[in-house]
């Protein structure tokens, strides 16, 4: 089988403990505020149990193959992405041009820390607000204005912005083992002690049953062409893939561990983080009734509202902003890891110098960010330009990362495992054997491609 060498981590010893706590660190990852936050909405803007049906299709035929084939190139290479990939193309001997995928990699994980980090401190700062009682009474226009007054403060955001990413320095900093593995092993029962709390307290409000069936019984009627674009397009890339962090998390993978079976686990926990923050979320929309199609503010505008109108409002509110910030803090850990590794490998600096330098630059960057939300709210850099005409600088990172480099990391990947690395000993590499990795294989090919495509093309057009 050819395989690259050297393996730096797989020599140096150091990786994963285990297969669970590579596991955990990936589902931390893959869960993020996109399970939380943006699912819950568009699957109430898109009609519920019609999107989900289609969701869950997706993740099968796009999210799983990428996924799959990203952590065999991490774990192939045993490096940064950019060096596995310059590694691999020389031992598979393929183009050179390939090499952009791991370049690719570090600088989409870069950018979208940038701007993760400060919709995190959103969530940092509503721990603290749902603790003291400020949403308790509140109506729609007081709730509404907080967050407003939030956005416009550049002294909050900064602050906010800061202080999650001291926090996700201080993690990665102290080493995969020492740092992230201990703060993962952490976090992630905290979360699903969190969601089942919340979910559990769902099933009190009497509306329980209706968020089930809004959820899981579908009606297609209200699924539109755009809406299965958006279940597409959600489900390429909740699993973080395309912006080099499944690659980093793969090159710590011990050599004994199944990746097929561990991926569609990790896949699998992911969706059920999904499923249950709707089942968290939708209840207590339904029970003091709002809108379940309400966008992007149903989570720092709805629920607070309701929240603020039940009993035990203020526990709950709390934890379930606890629960939103832990999931924002372990996808924050894993995207700084990609540029912590680069600077280790290139520049020779320490872990702890790295994760400094390089967190440093990404809050730098943030700033942009922050004040796109008020000072900078009227500066449009590119409004020359008629396509981006009235994006802010956040607005800007958000579609550079979302609609081009996250899916063209993740097609790239994809063709290179499937079309440019030699067949001879991937099906041992990836744990898959026969038919199910001839099956495998072809939808890697062509349909993961595919489906990659038209997401793309139809968030350009």
């Amino acid at each position: 089988m050819s395989q690259a060498t050297p393996k730096a981590h797989q020599q140096a010893g150091n990786l994963w403990s285990s297969r669970m706590a590579f596991i955990l660190a990936a589902v931390g990852s893959a869960v993020g505020l996109g399970n939380i936050w943006k699912f819950p909405y568009i699957t109430g803007e898109n009609g519920g149990g019609a999107f989900v049906l289609v969701y869950l299709a997706c993740i099968a035929v796009v999210g799983i193959p990428v996924l799959i084939a990203e952590v065999m190139v991490g774990r192939r290479g045993g490096q940064s992405p950019v060096a596995s990939m310059r590694e691999l193309t020389t031992v598979e001997g393929t183009r050179k041009g390939w090499r952009l995928i791991g370049w690719n990699g570090i600088i989409a994980s870069f950018l979208v820390l940038s701007f993760y980090s400060v919709i995190g401190g959103w969530a940092l700062s509503y721990v603290g607000k749902a603790a003291s009682g400020m949403f308790a009474g509140a109506d729609a226009d007081t709730i509404g204005n907080t967050f407003g007054g939030m956005l416009a403060s550049t002294g909050d955001l900064m602050l906010w912005h800061s202080i999650f990413m001291a926090i996700v320095i201080l993690i990665v900093g102290r080493g995969i083992r020492s740092g992230m593995e201990k703060a993962i092993n952490t976090l992630m029962p905290l979360l699903f002690i969190l969601l089942f709390i919340m979910v559990g307290y769902a099933t009190t409000t009497g509306k329980f049953g209706e968020a089930v069936s809004f959820m899981f019984s579908p009606d297609f009627s209200k699924l539109t062409t755009e809406g299965v674009l958006t279940a597409l397009g959600h489900a390429a890339f909740t699993l973080s893939i395309g912006i080099g962090v499944m690659m980093a998390y793969g090159s710590y993978l011990p050599q004994n561990v199944n990746i097929a079976r561990t991926a569609m686990t990790i896949a699998v926990m992911d969706t059920g983080v999904a499923l249950l923050a709707g089942l968290a979320i939708f209840p207590l929309v339904f029970a003091n009734g709002l809108e379940p199609g309400s966008g992007p503010g149903l989570i720092f505008v709805t629920l607070p509202l309701a929240f603020g109108q039940m009993t035990g409002g203020l526990i709950f509110g709390t934890l379930f902003f606890a629960l939103l910030l832990v999931a924002a803090l372990t996808s924050a850990i894993s995207m700084l890891e990609p540029v912590v590794e680069w600077l280790e490998e290139h520049k020779g600096i320490s872990r702890a110098k790295s994760a400094l330098f390089g967190g440093l630059a990404i809050w730098l960057v943030g700033i942009g960010t922050v004040l796109s939300f008020n000072n900078w709210a009227d500066f449009h850099p590119l409004a020359f330009i008629p396509f981006f005409e009235g994006k802010t600088v956040f607005d800007l990172l958000d579609f550079l990362v979302s609609n081009l480099m996250m899916p063209l990391g993740g097609l790239a990947i994809a063709l290179f495992a499937g079309w440019a690395m030699k067949r001879q000993g991937l099906d041992d590499e990836i744990g898959l054997k026969g038919a199910a990795y001839s099956a495998f294989m072809f939808v890697l090919r062509f349909l993961t491609p595919a489906g990659i495509v038209v997401v793309f093309l139809y968030n350009l057009l």
